[in-house]
């Protein structure tokens, strides 16, 4: 069961559309959401190598609390309201019944270091697809991706929340060692849903093939079926229109096979995903 699930929020305004398509995931599992907002330090939003005066440093530190204290309280409001819209119990832990449930956590630092903390203990995190042409998000999706070790759910901007998450999952399988870990890490999401579906090109004949892992999965209970593609060309954008082809509402993936510096620098199937996935897509480094 998926029973903890880390949602790091921050004022960029994409809060809203990930926490709905979370809440989604949740009811299906009877999950308990965790939205983490990371405060900055009033210290930090100080001009950093200017000389300032005592008196203005410390009233500026003080307008920046004030700020900061402002940010949290309309957030909080904003939650409440979203989670009464989207049926969510708020609970500081779970309540342990059919409900899905949702608490509030307000730390001091650094995003990356709240996503640490927090994420290394959830069953999924999730977060908004960057922004590249605000550059926005990449830094949270990073954090999320390699410093936690956790399946990581990227939400696409500007896409509607279904009322259902998790249905039907789409599996892209290559027998790498990402894709293994991504599949056995993602167990409770493959066993709630009403369907799987394993993408293959069939390129794997000296490592673990589709049918491999289509008995794997029969041993856990979870029945998937063979979707086979072809295998030249862009198997990014490949995954994602057969993944649509297919019918599934989520696709489950291992990630950065090559460095996430080389794929940013010289592209990637990941890279391709991340860039331009309209369906939410469960990351696992």
């Amino acid at each position: 069961m998926i029973r903890k699930i880390l949602v790091p929020v921050r004022g960029d305004g994409k809060g809203d559309n990930v926490l709905a398509h979370a809440a989604a995931m949740a009811h299906r599992n009877n999950s308990h959401l965790v939205i983490t907002h990371c405060r900055a330090r009033p210290e930090d939003l100080l001009p950093f190598g200017v000389p300032i005066p005592a008196m203005f440093r410390k009233q500026m530190v003080k307008q920046a609390e004030e700020l900061a204290n402002l940010e949290e309280a309309s957030l909080k409001d904003e939650l409440k309201a979203l989670a009464s819209e989207l049926n969510l119990v708020l609970s500081d832990v779970p309540n342990g019944s059919d409900k899905a449930t949702a608490s509030w956590v307000e730390e001091t630092g650094k995003q990356v270091d709240v996503i640490r903390r927090h994420g290394r203990l959830a069953d999924v995190i999730a977060v908004a697809q960057p922004d590249v042409d605000r550059n926005l998000g990449a830094n949270t999706l990073k954090a999320a991706l390699f410093r936690t070790g956790r399946p990581v759910m990227m939400v696409p901007n500007k896409i509607a929340p279904p009322n259902s998450l998790g249905a039907h999952v789409s599996i892209a399988w290559n027998g790498s060692l990402e894709s293994s870990r991504a599949v056995t890490m993602t167990l409770p999401i493959l066993h709630s849903a009403d369907r799987v579906t394993i993408l293959s090109s069939g390129g794997e004949p000296k490592s673990a093939t589709a049918e491999d892992l289509q008995g794997y999965l029969a041993a856990h209970g979870v029945t998937a079926r063979i979707h086979r593609f072809t295998g030249s060309g862009n198997v990014g954008k490949t995954l994602l229109s057969s993944s649509l082809d297919v019918g599934a509402d989520t696709l489950i993936m291992g990630a950065y096979g090559d460095s996430h510096e080389k794929e940013t620098i010289f592209g990637g199937n990941t890279q391709h995903i991340v860039d331009k996935a309209k369906m939410p897509v469960i990351l696992v480094h």
